[in-house]
């Protein structure tokens, strides 16, 4: 679903911004962003595609003797990249409920609780006010509605290609080319 003219909604928050196949930003190419914050003064997300391929538990200190230990590690976008984020939601027939920043106490309560799902983020990606909206217009992304299993794929680079194959045929022709050769 790309959003134009007066059919655009009011919010992207519980969106996805797919990537469109011809960014090559490194600090989002190929990336699924869940936007958890979007209004007049800018917008929030996370990407939900570029494992660390490491567990909160190798951070060592408090993690690695609690409940989080196997909790995975995400870079969750170019700002902020030091500051850690935890998030935790579930999936609902209607959608999801996500908890976004949420302390390692209620983290660790998560875990614990059946159809709870749990990841840690370094940074998140932002967008200043009018930003995200000049970058739509120029179709850097496509917004996408989650879909119902966004939680229990893997977090990997496959999602990107998974969530841009159900936008339609155009898209799924895109998503199918393989990466291009670095240019010189």
């Amino acid at each position: 679903m790309r959003s134009r003219g007066s059919s655009r909604p009011d919010t992207f928050a519980g969106s996805l911004l797919l990537a469109h196949p011809g960014l090559r930003d490194p600090n989002f190419r190929r990336t699924v962003v869940l936007m958890t914050t979007h209004g007049p003064d800018g917008a929030m997300g996370v990407v939900l595609n570029r494992p660390l391929n490491k567990q909160l538990g190798e951070l060592g200190g408090d993690f690695a003797l609690s409940p989080l230990t196997g909790v995975p590690l995400f870079q969750g976008g170019p700002v902020e990249t030091r500051q850690l984020i935890i998030a935790g939601w579930r999936t609902h027939p209607s959608g999801f409920q996500l908890h976004l920043g949420i302390e390692p106490d209620k983290a660790a309560q998560f875990v614990e609780d059946d159809g709870m799902h749990v990841r840690a983020f370094f940074g998140h990606s932002g967008w200043s006010a009018g930003q995200l909206e000049n970058e739509l217009q120029h179709q850097t992304w496509i917004v996408a509605p989650p879909p119902a299993d966004l939680f229990t794929q893997p977090g990997d680079v496959g999602l990107w290609r998974k969530v841009l194959t159900t936008q339609g045929p155009e898209w799924r022709l895109l998503a199918d080319e393989p990466e291009a050769a670095e240019e010189n």
